[in-house]
Formats: C-alpha cells, sequence, structure tokens
C-alpha cells in the first residue's frame, strides 16, 4: 500500500515539474537575451554610433542562441 502512495505522490508531481522547467526556460531565455542587448548598448555607446547596429546584431545574435538551447532541452 506504501507503494501505491509514492506512485500517487510521483505522478500528481509531474504538472509542477514540467510548470517549473517551462519557466526556468523562460527566465533563461529572458536572460541570455538581455545579456546580449546589455553588451550591444555597452558596445554601441562606447563606439558613440549613431544608429545602433551592434545592439540589433547582438540581440538577434542572443536569440539565436537562446532558441538553440531551448530546443536542445525540451529534445531532453
Amino acid at each position: 500500500m506504501l507503494k501505491d502512495e509514492q506512485k500517487d505522490s510521483s505522478e500528481s508531481n509531474k504538472p509542477s515539474n514540467s510548470y517549473l522547467k517551462f519557466t526556468g526556460i523562460a527566465f533563461q531565455m529572458m536572460a541570455i537575451i538581455g545579456i546580449f542587448a546589455y553588451a550591444g548598448v555597452k558596445i554601441d555607446h562606447a563606439a558613440g554610433h549613431n544608429t545602433q547596429w551592434v545592439t540589433a546584431l547582438l540581440s538577434l545574435i542572443g536569440v539565436f542562441i537562446a532558441m538553440y538551447i531551448i530546443i536542445k532541452s525540451l529534445k531532453n
């Protein structure tokens, strides 16, 4: 009977665990994109660019890296 109770409790934790996993992935994605965008702003500011091309480029690179990491983690 104890095994049945443990089995029920492990099944009830599955939705909670997947919710935490996807929440963590979202925060990870925001952090990666934010760090790359912040670096781009700092580089553009230090170089004195009128148009913030480095910010745009690094933001896009951050998006692609974040998507790669998310796809890789979802396969597991």
